[in-house]
């Protein structure tokens, strides 16, 4: 029986923090032998911020060999540079002439970042969630690991995957597979370590807010020693007055490899004096493999080189066939 197809990524924006490990790539990880995966550093979706050029490149290597460091298995999944692919910014194109407008404006993300940027704001960050859509739809992906903030996304990919089929295509014979999420329900938003109410972001101001994968020993130790804790000794689940005792106590739970039950019993006595050295130590031991691994992989440019050159390959070919579909759907001449 084929398998059914995974399709993913990551903005190369900075290395990858416990909130997209956690909330995402270690899922992709756990689930890969059950899927045909294409998982892709979405460089093109890097842009629609304001981004540094000179970092642009090395941030898209370090992201790529964090996939691999992490878990992700080259004998089950494609890892490739989004840019690499043309067929990405081309089908965008098309899709962005299908799709109206007014359902661009009502994207939450795009309000939220929309203010912090003031008059900065580009078309291309309305116009990202349309190149999302192309990234899932090219692949004919069955499912999209996404995270809740990723929903509303996914839910217009499926709306535009759903308009093209019902403008072009013919019974029983739709031109695009309508995708559906695949959310993991523990750790699929982790929070930051300065406000137990927001989303662990790369895009927060604060480094104190986040462990990024390659922190240090002395620099997780700090991060956890002054993030942001309550005055109330014995640490418990899931209490609303409570949000970065539950943060803190998820992480625990995650990177240990314990049960919530294992956890709450454990902690309940404790106090953040406590707490926090063996949250420090379980954090460094859980990511010291990654960091080790990564290490090699970066050492080693042409294994990098070659496994990005052979994931464009695949890619492409996949790619390439969705676009040619849509492109005689919309009644383009084919190339001669």
């Amino acid at each position: 029986m084929k398998k059914k197809r995974v399709l993913s990524g990551v903005q190369p924006t900075g290395n990858l923090h416990l909130g997209n490990y956690l909330g995402a790539i270690r899922n992709w990880v756990e689930i890969q032998h059950q899927y045909d995966n294409f998982f892709c550093v979405v460089d093109l979706h890097a842009i629609t911020v304001p981004h540094d050029p000179q970092k642009l490149a090395q941030d898209t290597y370090t992201i790529a060999a964090l996939y691999l460091a992490c878990g992700i298995d080259l004998a089950a999944s494609t890892i490739f540079v989004q840019s690499h692919v043309s067929a990405h910014s081309e089908l965008t194109w098309l899709l962005n002439c299908i799709t109206p407008l007014n359902w661009l404006e009502r994207m939450i993300q795009f309000k939220e970042k929309a203010v912090k940027q003031g008059e900065n704001v580009s078309v291309g960050l309305l116009d990202y969630p349309v190149l999302m859509a192309a990234d899932i739809l090219l692949y004919d992906a069955d499912k999209v690991p996404v995270g809740e903030d990723q929903k509303q996304h996914l839910e217009l990919t499926r709306d535009i995957a759903a308009r093209v089929n019902d403008k072009f295509g013919k019974a029983n014979h739709p031109i695009l597979k309508i995708p559906e999420p695949l959310i993991r329900t523990e750790g699929a938003r982790v929070m930051s370590l300065t406000d137990g109410t927001k989303k662990m972001s790369k895009s927060d101001p604060s480094e104190m807010s986040r462990i990024s994968l390659l922190d240090s020993p002395d620099l997780i130790e700090k991060k956890i020693k002054k993030c942001k804790t309550d005055p109330i000794k014995g640490l418990v689940f899931d209490d609303l007055e409570r949000p970065e005792c539950n943060n803190l106590l998820t992480l625990y739970q995650l990177l240990s490899g314990k049960t919530k039950s294992e956890v709450a019993a454990e902690c309940q006595e404790m106090g953040w004096g406590q707490f926090k050295p063996l949250l420090t130590d379980t954090t460094i031991e859980a990511l010291k493999p990654i960091q080790d691994t990564y290490q090699e992989i970066m050492n080693n440019q042409d294994y990098l080189n070659q496994v990005l050159r052979e994931g464009a390959a695949k890619a492409k070919e996949v790619a390439n066939q969705t676009l040619s579909r849509v492109k005689d759907a919309l009644g383009y001449l084919p190339s001669l």
